[in-house]
Protein backbone atom coordinates (compact mmCIF):
# COMPACT_ATOMS: atom_id res chain seq x y z
CA UNK A 1 0.00 0.00 0.00
CA UNK A 2 1.48 3.40 -1.39
CA UNK A 3 1.90 6.63 1.23
CA UNK A 4 -1.28 8.34 -0.58
CA UNK A 5 -4.11 5.39 0.56
CA UNK A 6 -1.81 4.80 3.93
CA UNK A 7 -2.68 8.52 4.84
CA UNK A 8 -6.06 8.49 3.11
CA UNK A 9 -7.65 6.18 5.69
CA UNK A 10 -7.70 8.58 8.76
CA UNK A 11 -8.51 11.60 6.77
CA UNK A 12 -11.14 9.72 5.73
CA UNK A 13 -11.97 8.62 9.18
CA UNK A 14 -12.02 12.12 10.77
CA UNK A 15 -13.99 14.14 7.73
CA UNK A 16 -17.00 11.55 7.66
CA UNK A 17 -16.87 11.92 11.45
CA UNK A 18 -17.05 15.57 10.91
CA UNK A 19 -20.13 15.07 7.97
CA UNK A 20 -22.10 12.99 10.97
CA UNK A 21 -22.10 15.89 13.10
CA UNK A 22 -24.51 18.16 10.65
CA UNK A 23 -25.94 15.12 8.94
CA UNK A 24 -28.55 13.99 11.23
CA UNK A 25 -29.17 17.32 11.59
CA UNK A 26 -29.04 19.31 8.73
CA UNK A 27 -32.17 21.26 9.24
CA UNK A 28 -30.40 23.48 12.05
CA UNK A 29 -27.37 23.47 9.70
CA UNK A 30 -29.25 25.17 7.32
CA UNK A 31 -30.26 27.79 9.80
CA UNK A 32 -27.10 28.53 10.85
CA UNK A 33 -26.07 29.42 7.06
CA UNK A 34 -28.95 31.08 6.66
CA UNK A 35 -28.33 33.95 8.88
CA UNK A 36 -24.39 33.65 8.52
CA UNK A 37 -24.87 34.70 4.53
CA UNK A 38 -27.11 37.22 5.52
CA UNK A 39 -25.22 39.16 7.95
CA UNK A 40 -22.32 38.48 6.21
CA UNK A 41 -23.89 39.95 3.11
CA UNK A 42 -25.65 42.56 4.64
CA UNK A 43 -23.46 45.54 3.28
CA UNK A 44 -23.29 44.42 0.10
CA UNK A 45 -25.22 46.31 -2.90
CA UNK A 46 -27.41 43.33 -3.22
CA UNK A 47 -27.96 43.15 0.86
CA UNK A 48 -28.65 46.77 1.26
CA UNK A 49 -31.32 46.51 -1.50
CA UNK A 50 -33.13 43.73 -0.19
CA UNK A 51 -32.73 44.83 3.17
CA UNK A 52 -30.50 42.58 4.84
CA UNK A 53 -30.28 43.90 7.89
CA UNK A 54 -34.13 43.57 8.49
CA UNK A 55 -34.23 39.99 8.13
CA UNK A 56 -34.35 37.56 10.90
CA UNK A 57 -36.13 34.54 10.31
CA UNK A 58 -36.96 32.68 6.77
CA UNK A 59 -39.92 34.06 6.74
CA UNK A 60 -38.39 37.66 6.25
CA UNK A 61 -36.01 36.10 4.06
CA UNK A 62 -38.46 35.09 1.40
CA UNK A 63 -40.08 38.22 1.69
CA UNK A 64 -36.99 40.17 0.80
CA UNK A 65 -34.93 38.02 -1.83
CA UNK A 66 -37.30 37.24 -4.63
CA UNK A 67 -36.86 33.83 -6.67
CA UNK A 68 -34.56 34.77 -9.89
CA UNK A 69 -32.67 32.79 -12.80
CA UNK A 70 -29.83 34.41 -14.44
CA UNK A 71 -31.49 37.26 -16.40
CA UNK A 72 -32.89 38.75 -13.21
CA UNK A 73 -28.85 38.86 -11.55
CA UNK A 74 -27.48 39.81 -14.47
CA UNK A 75 -27.51 43.24 -13.56
CA UNK A 76 -25.33 42.96 -10.98
CA UNK A 77 -23.09 40.59 -12.58
CA UNK A 78 -22.44 43.47 -15.21
CA UNK A 79 -21.20 45.71 -11.79
CA UNK A 80 -18.94 43.09 -10.84
CA UNK A 81 -17.80 42.86 -14.27
CA UNK A 82 -17.06 46.72 -14.87
CA UNK A 83 -14.87 46.85 -11.21
CA UNK A 84 -17.14 47.43 -8.53
CA UNK A 85 -16.24 45.77 -5.28
CA UNK A 86 -19.11 44.55 -2.38
CA UNK A 87 -21.34 43.42 -5.18
CA UNK A 88 -23.41 40.03 -4.54
CA UNK A 89 -20.63 39.10 -2.06
CA UNK A 90 -18.13 41.08 0.13
CA UNK A 91 -15.17 41.57 -2.37
CA UNK A 92 -14.58 40.13 -5.85
CA UNK A 93 -15.30 37.14 -7.10
CA UNK A 94 -12.30 34.85 -6.95
CA UNK A 95 -13.56 33.71 -10.35
CA UNK A 96 -16.62 33.52 -13.31
CA UNK A 97 -17.79 29.89 -13.67
CA UNK A 98 -19.01 30.14 -17.54
CA UNK A 99 -21.73 28.40 -18.59
CA UNK A 100 -23.61 28.05 -21.32
CA UNK A 101 -27.63 29.10 -20.73
CA UNK A 102 -30.40 28.06 -23.28
CA UNK A 103 -32.37 31.85 -22.83
CA UNK A 104 -28.80 34.19 -21.42
CA UNK A 105 -26.19 32.95 -23.68
CA UNK A 106 -22.87 32.78 -21.92
CA UNK A 107 -23.50 32.92 -18.01
CA UNK A 108 -20.94 34.01 -15.48
CA UNK A 109 -21.46 32.61 -12.00
CA UNK A 110 -19.48 33.49 -9.20
CA UNK A 111 -16.96 31.52 -7.11
CA UNK A 112 -15.74 33.44 -3.95
CA UNK A 113 -12.59 32.64 -1.58
CA UNK A 114 -15.34 31.41 0.40
CA UNK A 115 -17.65 28.95 -2.07
CA UNK A 116 -14.24 28.16 -3.08
CA UNK A 117 -13.57 25.18 -0.80
CA UNK A 118 -17.20 23.82 -1.48
CA UNK A 119 -16.29 23.11 -5.55
CA UNK A 120 -12.74 21.52 -4.22
CA UNK A 121 -13.70 19.92 -0.70
CA UNK A 122 -16.76 18.30 -1.34
CA UNK A 123 -15.58 16.31 -4.29
CA UNK A 124 -12.72 15.15 -2.44
CA UNK A 125 -15.07 14.17 0.66
CA UNK A 126 -17.04 11.75 -1.51
CA UNK A 127 -13.44 10.02 -2.49
CA UNK A 128 -12.89 9.92 1.13
CA UNK A 129 -16.56 8.01 2.18
CA UNK A 130 -15.93 5.47 -0.25
CA UNK A 131 -13.13 4.79 1.49
CA UNK A 132 -14.36 5.22 4.71
CA UNK A 133 -17.20 2.69 3.57
CA UNK A 134 -15.16 -0.06 1.17
CA UNK A 135 -11.37 0.35 2.98
CA UNK A 136 -10.68 0.57 -0.85
CA UNK A 137 -7.92 3.51 -1.08
CA UNK A 138 -5.87 1.69 -3.47
CA UNK A 139 -6.38 3.70 -6.60
CA UNK A 140 -4.90 6.96 -5.00
CA UNK A 141 -1.35 5.10 -5.52
CA UNK A 142 -2.27 4.56 -9.54
CA UNK A 143 -2.73 7.22 -12.17
CA UNK A 144 -6.55 8.76 -12.13
CA UNK A 145 -8.12 10.55 -15.41
CA UNK A 146 -10.54 13.65 -14.92
CA UNK A 147 -12.15 13.91 -18.15
CA UNK A 148 -12.94 17.94 -18.54
CA UNK A 149 -12.47 21.14 -20.08
CA UNK A 150 -9.91 23.02 -20.62
CA UNK A 151 -8.37 24.98 -17.66
CA UNK A 152 -6.79 27.68 -19.54
CA UNK A 153 -8.46 30.84 -17.74
CA UNK A 154 -9.76 34.53 -19.70
CA UNK A 155 -10.56 36.71 -17.95
CA UNK A 156 -14.26 38.80 -17.74
CA UNK A 157 -13.54 42.31 -16.42
CA UNK A 158 -10.60 41.45 -14.03
CA UNK A 159 -11.95 38.32 -13.05
CA UNK A 160 -10.38 35.01 -14.15
CA UNK A 161 -12.85 33.24 -16.37
CA UNK A 162 -13.26 29.83 -17.55
CA UNK A 163 -15.36 26.24 -17.45
CA UNK A 164 -15.79 25.14 -13.47
CA UNK A 165 -14.11 21.68 -14.32
CA UNK A 166 -11.23 23.65 -16.05
CA UNK A 167 -10.73 26.19 -12.71
CA UNK A 168 -10.79 23.10 -10.27
CA UNK A 169 -8.50 21.61 -12.43
CA UNK A 170 -6.39 24.35 -10.63
CA UNK A 171 -7.34 23.58 -7.21
CA UNK A 172 -6.64 19.64 -7.91
CA UNK A 173 -4.30 18.66 -4.70
CA UNK A 174 -0.34 18.73 -5.10
CA UNK A 175 -0.37 15.16 -3.42
CA UNK A 176 -2.54 13.98 -6.49
CA UNK A 177 -1.00 16.04 -9.17
CA UNK A 178 1.96 13.67 -9.63
CA UNK A 179 -0.71 10.91 -10.92
CA UNK A 180 -3.00 12.90 -12.66
CA UNK A 181 -3.85 12.76 -16.08
CA UNK A 182 -4.24 14.08 -18.76
CA UNK A 183 -1.17 16.39 -18.97
CA UNK A 184 -2.26 20.13 -18.36
CA UNK A 185 -0.82 20.64 -21.92
CA UNK A 186 -3.43 18.25 -23.26
CA UNK A 187 -6.03 18.73 -20.92
CA UNK A 188 -5.34 22.59 -22.85
CA UNK A 189 -6.66 21.10 -26.17
CA UNK A 190 -9.99 22.84 -26.84
CA UNK A 191 -11.18 20.65 -29.88
CA UNK A 192 -12.79 17.44 -28.33
CA UNK A 193 -11.97 14.59 -30.53
CA UNK A 194 -8.07 15.58 -30.57
CA UNK A 195 -7.86 16.04 -27.11
CA UNK A 196 -8.98 12.80 -27.07
CA UNK A 197 -6.72 11.29 -29.04
CA UNK A 198 -3.87 12.63 -27.25
CA UNK A 199 -5.58 11.68 -23.67
CA UNK A 200 -5.26 8.20 -24.94
CA UNK A 201 -1.70 8.21 -26.09
CA UNK A 202 -1.02 9.63 -22.96
CA UNK A 203 -3.34 7.15 -20.80
CA UNK A 204 -2.94 3.56 -22.79
CA UNK A 205 0.20 2.38 -20.95
CA UNK A 206 -0.75 3.72 -17.80
CA UNK A 207 -2.32 1.62 -14.79
CA UNK A 208 -5.24 3.88 -14.90
CA UNK A 209 -7.32 3.06 -11.22
CA UNK A 210 -9.54 5.68 -11.63
CA UNK A 211 -11.73 7.47 -14.12
CA UNK A 212 -13.97 9.89 -14.04
CA UNK A 213 -16.41 12.21 -16.15
CA UNK A 214 -19.79 12.58 -18.01
CA UNK A 215 -20.95 9.03 -18.80
CA UNK A 216 -21.48 9.42 -22.83
CA UNK A 217 -17.83 11.11 -22.96
CA UNK A 218 -15.87 8.17 -21.05
CA UNK A 219 -18.18 5.76 -23.41
CA UNK A 220 -16.72 7.90 -26.67
CA UNK A 221 -13.28 7.18 -24.34
CA UNK A 222 -13.63 3.37 -24.06
CA UNK A 223 -14.66 3.45 -27.79
CA UNK A 224 -11.25 4.93 -28.91
CA UNK A 225 -9.37 3.01 -26.62
CA UNK A 226 -11.35 -0.30 -27.56
CA UNK A 227 -10.94 0.26 -31.18
CA UNK A 228 -7.00 0.84 -30.84
CA UNK A 229 -6.37 -2.18 -28.62
CA UNK A 230 -8.81 -4.54 -29.56
CA UNK A 231 -9.10 -5.68 -26.22
CA UNK A 232 -11.85 -4.79 -23.35
CA UNK A 233 -10.76 -1.39 -21.08
CA UNK A 234 -10.58 -4.34 -18.18
CA UNK A 235 -7.86 -5.59 -19.57
CA UNK A 236 -5.88 -2.17 -21.09
CA UNK A 237 -6.32 -0.96 -17.71
CA UNK A 238 -6.35 -3.94 -14.84
CA UNK A 239 -6.26 -1.63 -11.85
CA UNK A 240 -8.78 0.18 -13.22
CA UNK A 241 -10.96 0.09 -9.81
CA UNK A 242 -13.43 3.33 -9.41
CA UNK A 243 -15.84 5.27 -11.88
CA UNK A 244 -16.60 8.69 -10.79
CA UNK A 245 -19.48 10.66 -12.94
CA UNK A 246 -21.93 13.38 -12.78
CA UNK A 247 -23.99 15.66 -14.92
CA UNK A 248 -26.73 12.22 -16.31
CA UNK A 249 -28.27 9.74 -14.92
CA UNK A 250 -25.82 6.61 -15.45
CA UNK A 251 -28.65 4.26 -15.69
CA UNK A 252 -28.99 4.49 -19.92
CA UNK A 253 -25.28 4.36 -20.05
CA UNK A 254 -24.60 1.58 -17.39
CA UNK A 255 -24.88 -1.27 -19.44
CA UNK A 256 -23.04 -0.32 -22.06
CA UNK A 257 -19.70 1.19 -20.44
CA UNK A 258 -20.12 -2.02 -18.06
CA UNK A 259 -19.77 -4.23 -21.46
CA UNK A 260 -17.09 -2.08 -22.75
CA UNK A 261 -14.79 -2.50 -19.38
CA UNK A 262 -15.63 -6.21 -19.50
CA UNK A 263 -16.70 -6.00 -15.53
CA UNK A 264 -18.60 -4.25 -13.32
CA UNK A 265 -16.58 -1.90 -10.78
CA UNK A 266 -17.76 0.42 -7.99
CA UNK A 267 -18.62 3.88 -8.67
CA UNK A 268 -19.40 6.87 -7.22
CA UNK A 269 -21.67 9.82 -8.76
CA UNK A 270 -21.37 13.13 -7.77
CA UNK A 271 -23.76 16.55 -8.34
CA UNK A 272 -21.41 19.31 -8.85
CA UNK A 273 -22.69 22.55 -10.75
CA UNK A 274 -20.84 25.94 -11.39
CA UNK A 275 -23.74 27.60 -8.79
CA UNK A 276 -22.72 25.29 -5.65
CA UNK A 277 -21.46 21.37 -5.26
CA UNK A 278 -24.85 20.52 -4.39
CA UNK A 279 -24.82 16.51 -2.86
CA UNK A 280 -22.62 13.37 -3.38
CA UNK A 281 -23.29 9.45 -3.17
CA UNK A 282 -22.08 8.39 0.51
CA UNK A 283 -22.46 4.86 0.52
CA UNK A 284 -22.54 2.12 -2.09
CA UNK A 285 -25.36 0.77 -0.27
CA UNK A 286 -27.72 3.32 0.51
CA UNK A 287 -30.15 5.23 -2.52
CA UNK A 288 -29.77 8.77 -3.26
CA UNK A 289 -27.06 11.44 -2.90
CA UNK A 290 -26.72 13.21 0.04
CA UNK A 291 -27.30 16.84 0.65
CA UNK A 292 -24.37 18.86 1.75
CA UNK A 293 -26.20 20.97 3.95
CA UNK A 294 -23.19 22.67 5.64
CA UNK A 295 -20.53 24.00 2.96
CA UNK A 296 -21.92 27.15 2.75
CA UNK A 297 -25.27 27.25 0.60
CA UNK A 298 -28.84 27.82 1.95
CA UNK A 299 -31.46 25.14 0.02
CA UNK A 300 -34.80 26.32 -0.87
CA UNK A 301 -37.29 23.81 -2.56
CA UNK A 302 -40.66 24.94 -5.14
CA UNK A 303 -42.80 22.41 -5.57
CA UNK A 304 -41.99 21.66 -9.28
CA UNK A 305 -46.27 22.22 -10.34
CA UNK A 306 -45.99 25.19 -8.88
CA UNK A 307 -42.89 26.66 -9.98
CA UNK A 308 -44.38 28.92 -12.88
CA UNK A 309 -46.88 30.45 -10.72
CA UNK A 310 -46.63 34.09 -9.67
CA UNK A 311 -45.94 33.55 -6.06
CA UNK A 312 -45.03 29.72 -6.20
CA UNK A 313 -44.60 27.87 -2.69
CA UNK A 314 -40.81 28.09 -1.06
CA UNK A 315 -39.60 25.44 1.27
CA UNK A 316 -36.51 24.95 3.84
CA UNK A 317 -35.33 21.38 4.10
CA UNK A 318 -36.82 20.88 7.41
CA UNK A 319 -40.08 21.19 5.19
CA UNK A 320 -39.65 19.09 2.22
CA UNK A 321 -41.47 15.54 1.72
CA UNK A 322 -40.25 12.15 0.43
CA UNK A 323 -41.31 11.37 -3.12
CA UNK A 324 -42.07 14.83 -4.12
CA UNK A 325 -40.52 16.54 -6.69
CA UNK A 326 -39.06 20.14 -6.06
CA UNK A 327 -37.64 22.97 -8.10
CA UNK A 328 -33.52 23.79 -6.29
CA UNK A 329 -33.24 27.39 -5.17
CA UNK A 330 -29.87 27.98 -3.62
CA UNK A 331 -28.40 31.19 -1.95
CA UNK A 332 -24.71 30.78 -1.23
CA UNK A 333 -21.39 32.44 -0.30
CA UNK A 334 -20.80 33.03 -3.12
CA UNK A 335 -23.39 36.01 -3.99
CA UNK A 336 -26.13 33.98 -5.63
CA UNK A 337 -29.56 34.90 -4.36
CA UNK A 338 -33.24 33.05 -4.28
CA UNK A 339 -31.15 31.72 -7.49
CA UNK A 340 -32.98 28.73 -9.72
CA UNK A 341 -30.27 26.50 -10.84
CA UNK A 342 -32.97 24.97 -13.04
CA UNK A 343 -32.60 21.55 -11.53
CA UNK A 344 -35.66 19.32 -10.28
CA UNK A 345 -34.84 16.89 -7.62
CA UNK A 346 -36.98 14.05 -5.18
CA UNK A 347 -35.91 13.18 -1.54
CA UNK A 348 -35.67 9.28 -1.15
CA UNK A 349 -34.91 10.23 2.32
CA UNK A 350 -34.73 12.94 5.72
CA UNK A 351 -32.40 11.25 7.98
CA UNK A 352 -30.06 11.94 6.65
CA UNK A 353 -31.46 13.91 3.61
CA UNK A 354 -30.37 12.06 0.20
CA UNK A 355 -32.15 13.19 -2.80
CA UNK A 356 -32.04 12.27 -6.80
CA UNK A 357 -31.56 14.19 -9.43
CA UNK A 358 -35.07 13.97 -11.44
CA UNK A 359 -34.34 16.39 -14.81
CA UNK A 360 -34.84 19.94 -15.58
CA UNK A 361 -37.46 22.32 -14.85
CA UNK A 362 -37.42 23.86 -18.33
CA UNK A 363 -36.59 20.63 -19.89
CA UNK A 364 -40.20 18.97 -20.41
CA UNK A 365 -43.03 17.92 -22.79
CA UNK A 366 -46.45 19.27 -22.24
CA UNK A 367 -47.65 20.39 -25.96
CA UNK A 368 -50.76 18.88 -24.94
CA UNK A 369 -50.91 19.47 -20.54
CA UNK A 370 -49.08 16.12 -20.55
CA UNK A 371 -45.96 17.31 -18.36
CA UNK A 372 -43.66 14.01 -18.77
CA UNK A 373 -40.46 15.32 -17.12
CA UNK A 374 -36.80 13.53 -17.34
CA UNK A 375 -36.85 10.98 -14.65
CA UNK A 376 -40.15 9.63 -16.11
CA UNK A 377 -38.41 9.11 -20.04
CA UNK A 378 -35.66 7.85 -18.18
CA UNK A 379 -37.53 4.84 -16.17
CA UNK A 380 -39.48 4.12 -19.19
CA UNK A 381 -36.67 3.50 -20.94
CA UNK A 382 -34.75 1.67 -18.50
CA UNK A 383 -37.77 -0.40 -17.74
CA UNK A 384 -38.09 -1.45 -21.25
CA UNK A 385 -34.16 -1.85 -21.23
CA UNK A 386 -34.71 -4.52 -18.42
CA UNK A 387 -37.04 -5.94 -20.24
CA UNK A 388 -35.15 -6.46 -23.31
CA UNK A 389 -31.63 -7.18 -21.90
CA UNK A 390 -29.57 -7.22 -25.59
CA UNK A 391 -30.32 -3.86 -25.64
CA UNK A 392 -28.25 -1.09 -25.59
CA UNK A 393 -28.42 2.57 -25.78
CA UNK A 394 -25.81 5.43 -26.84
CA UNK A 395 -27.97 8.37 -26.30
CA UNK A 396 -31.51 9.69 -26.32
CA UNK A 397 -34.01 12.61 -26.42
CA UNK A 398 -37.89 13.09 -26.71
CA UNK A 399 -39.76 15.38 -28.61
CA UNK A 400 -43.53 16.34 -29.38
CA UNK A 401 -44.64 15.62 -32.68
CA UNK A 402 -47.60 18.16 -32.99
CA UNK A 403 -48.38 17.98 -36.39
CA UNK A 404 -47.66 14.71 -38.33
CA UNK A 405 -48.54 14.27 -42.03
CA UNK A 406 -51.38 11.72 -40.90
CA UNK A 407 -52.68 10.16 -38.02
CA UNK A 408 -52.31 11.68 -33.83
CA UNK A 409 -49.53 13.48 -32.43
CA UNK A 410 -47.24 11.40 -30.96
CA UNK A 411 -44.41 12.04 -28.73
CA UNK A 412 -41.18 10.90 -30.86
CA UNK A 413 -38.18 8.94 -29.04
CA UNK A 414 -34.78 10.19 -30.95
CA UNK A 415 -32.16 7.24 -30.19
CA UNK A 416 -28.92 5.78 -31.31
CA UNK A 417 -28.57 2.59 -30.34
CA UNK A 418 -25.29 0.38 -29.63
CA UNK A 419 -27.30 -2.74 -29.97
CA UNK A 420 -30.92 -2.58 -30.81
CA UNK A 421 -33.77 -4.27 -29.59
CA UNK A 422 -34.67 -7.38 -31.22
CA UNK A 423 -38.20 -6.86 -31.49
CA UNK A 424 -38.31 -2.32 -31.73
CA UNK A 425 -41.96 -2.75 -31.72
CA UNK A 426 -42.38 -4.36 -28.42
CA UNK A 427 -39.58 -2.21 -26.92
CA UNK A 428 -41.42 0.76 -27.97
CA UNK A 429 -44.82 -0.90 -26.44
CA UNK A 430 -43.39 -1.60 -23.28
CA UNK A 431 -41.45 1.90 -23.05
CA UNK A 432 -44.84 3.74 -23.67
CA UNK A 433 -46.32 1.13 -21.28
CA UNK A 434 -44.16 1.95 -18.37
CA UNK A 435 -44.63 6.28 -19.56
CA UNK A 436 -48.63 5.78 -18.94
CA UNK A 437 -47.97 4.13 -15.59
CA UNK A 438 -45.87 6.76 -14.37
CA UNK A 439 -47.66 9.98 -15.80
CA UNK A 440 -51.20 9.75 -15.31
CA UNK A 441 -51.83 12.93 -17.97
CA UNK A 442 -50.30 11.07 -20.61
CA UNK A 443 -51.63 7.88 -20.00
CA UNK A 444 -55.18 9.89 -20.08
CA UNK A 445 -54.14 11.27 -23.40
CA UNK A 446 -53.18 7.72 -24.74
CA UNK A 447 -56.25 6.14 -23.71
CA UNK A 448 -58.32 9.44 -25.07
CA UNK A 449 -57.11 8.89 -28.28
CA UNK A 450 -55.82 12.47 -27.95
CA UNK A 451 -52.05 11.38 -28.24
CA UNK A 452 -51.27 7.66 -30.24
CA UNK A 453 -48.54 5.52 -28.51
CA UNK A 454 -44.85 6.96 -28.92
CA UNK A 455 -43.16 6.01 -31.73
CA UNK A 456 -39.09 5.59 -31.34
CA UNK A 457 -37.05 6.39 -34.28
CA UNK A 458 -33.24 4.90 -34.83
CA UNK A 459 -30.76 7.51 -35.43
CA UNK A 460 -27.47 6.20 -37.38
CA UNK A 461 -24.38 5.46 -35.57
CA UNK A 462 -22.55 8.88 -34.30
CA UNK A 463 -25.82 11.07 -35.11
CA UNK A 464 -25.48 12.35 -31.08
CA UNK A 465 -21.77 13.37 -31.52
CA UNK A 466 -22.49 14.95 -35.03
CA UNK A 467 -25.33 16.91 -33.46
CA UNK A 468 -23.34 18.06 -30.20
CA UNK A 469 -19.75 18.45 -33.21
CA UNK A 470 -22.48 21.22 -35.15
CA UNK A 471 -23.35 22.78 -31.69
CA UNK A 472 -19.96 23.58 -30.77
CA UNK A 473 -20.46 21.11 -27.48
CA UNK A 474 -18.37 18.05 -28.31
CA UNK A 475 -17.19 17.06 -24.95
CA UNK A 476 -16.24 18.49 -21.38
CA UNK A 477 -18.90 18.83 -19.38
CA UNK A 478 -21.82 19.06 -22.19
CA UNK A 479 -25.12 17.15 -22.11
CA UNK A 480 -27.59 16.51 -24.70
CA UNK A 481 -31.17 17.59 -23.19
CA UNK A 482 -33.59 14.62 -22.52
CA UNK A 483 -36.84 16.73 -23.56
CA UNK A 484 -37.63 19.50 -25.82
CA UNK A 485 -41.44 20.86 -25.89
CA UNK A 486 -40.45 21.84 -29.69
CA UNK A 487 -38.69 20.07 -32.19
CA UNK A 488 -35.32 22.37 -32.64
CA UNK A 489 -32.71 19.27 -31.19
CA UNK A 490 -35.11 16.60 -33.09
CA UNK A 491 -34.93 18.89 -36.66
CA UNK A 492 -31.44 18.67 -36.42
CA UNK A 493 -31.30 15.14 -35.51
CA UNK A 494 -33.55 13.52 -38.26
CA UNK A 495 -32.39 14.00 -42.08
CA UNK A 496 -34.84 13.18 -44.46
Amino acid sequence: MGFRSSLSKPLAQYIVSQQQSWMYNAPAAQDQWRQQLVNQAKNTSFGRDHFFKDIRMYEDFKQAVPVRDYEDLKGYIHQIIDGQDDVLWPGKPLYFAKTSGTTSGVKYIPISKDSISNHINSARDALLNYINETGRAEFLDNKLIFLSGSPVLDTKGSVPTGRLSGISNHHVPAYLRTNQLPSYETNCIEEWEEKLERIIDETIAQPMSLISGIPPWVQMYFDRIIARTGKPVKDVFPEFQLFVYGGVNFEPYRAKLYESIGKKIDSIEMYPASEGFIAYQDSQHAEGLLLLADTGIFFEFIPTEEFFNENPTRLSLEQVEVGKNYALIINNNAGLWGYSIGDTVKFVSKDPYRLLVTGRIKHFISAFGEHVIGEEVEKALQYAMHHHPETEVVEFTVAPMVTPAEGLPYHEWLVEFSTPPNDLTRFSFDVDKRLSELNVYYDDLISGSILRPLRITSLPKNAFIDYMRSQGKLGGQNKVPRLANDRKIANELVVD
